[in-house]
């Protein structure tokens, strides 16, 4: 056997910081808008059941710019190097949830409908952090780093596969399945590999996109060439 059984976060507590989310909305907490910020939060609240799932899973063979986990071969210069002193690693998929997806769904607004999704980003966050928490607690797994497809031209989208084939039946898991295109629905849902790591690794590292709303470190324009570049 390459892999363990599945683990699936379905029970996480899921409550807004209301504060927090009128300041990343730009909303006064006292203004016009908060009422109906409040009443998205607690609609949000009452329905959402935010979700995720991984498993461990052993390395079977290495080439020069692929990995073959759980018997499935994935593509990528950088996930190989990265991956140069791991036997272990851990895929996984975390979602909002269907349950949220159908709610803002139903929201005809498109102001609220912005809101709405800030409070599915915000269901998003809280399930990740009890993702690696669990990680954590179980494997003992350390300072990690996290690779998800489509984040670099190196891994592209269509690698979401081969991930979603390590992990089994995902929609009927957590509820999430990929278009044709390859993009996930919900569309609050993540997917990636996360590994142990001695040097620590941001995608945002060997991402040149300016004014990125989601980026975790600087862009270093070396990078690439110091330690993926081949001899």
């Amino acid at each position: 056997m390459t892999m363990t059984d599945m683990v699936v976060l379905d029970v996480v507590p899921f409550r807004v910081a209301a504060e927090a989310l009128f300041e990343r909305l730009h909303v006064a907490s006292d203004g016009e808008d908060a009422g109906a910020v409040r009443r998205l939060i607690g609609e949000a609240e009452r329905v959402g059941r935010p979700k995720a799932m991984y498993r461990m899973a052993y390395i079977d063979e290495k080439g020069e710019d692929e990995v073959v986990i759980g018997g499935v071969r994935l593509s990528s210069r950088v996930l190989r190097v990265n991956l140069d002193k791991v036997h272990r690693v851990f895929p996984y998929v975390a979602t909002c949830g269907v349950e949220l997806e159908a709610w803002s769904a139903t929201i005809t607004d498109e102001l609220e409908r912005f809101w709405a999704d800030a409070i599915k980003e915000a269901a998003l966050r809280a399930v990740m952090s009890a993702l690696i928490q669990h990680m954590k607690r179980h494997f003992a797994n350390g300072t990690s780093s996290t690779m998800n497809p489509g984040s670099l031209g190196d891994w592209p989208l269509r690698e979401q596969r081969g991930l979603f084939e390590i992990l089994g039946d995902v929609r009927a898991t957590v509820g999430v399945e990929l278009t044709r295109s390859l993009l996930m629905v919900p569309t609050k849902s993540v997917s990636g590999i996360r590994f142990a790591t001695e040097a620590q690794f941001e995608n945002c590292q060997l991402c040149p996109r300016e004014n990125c709303p989601g980026r975790r470190a600087q862009f270093e324009p070396n990078l690439y060439g110091q330690r993926y570049g081949k001899a």
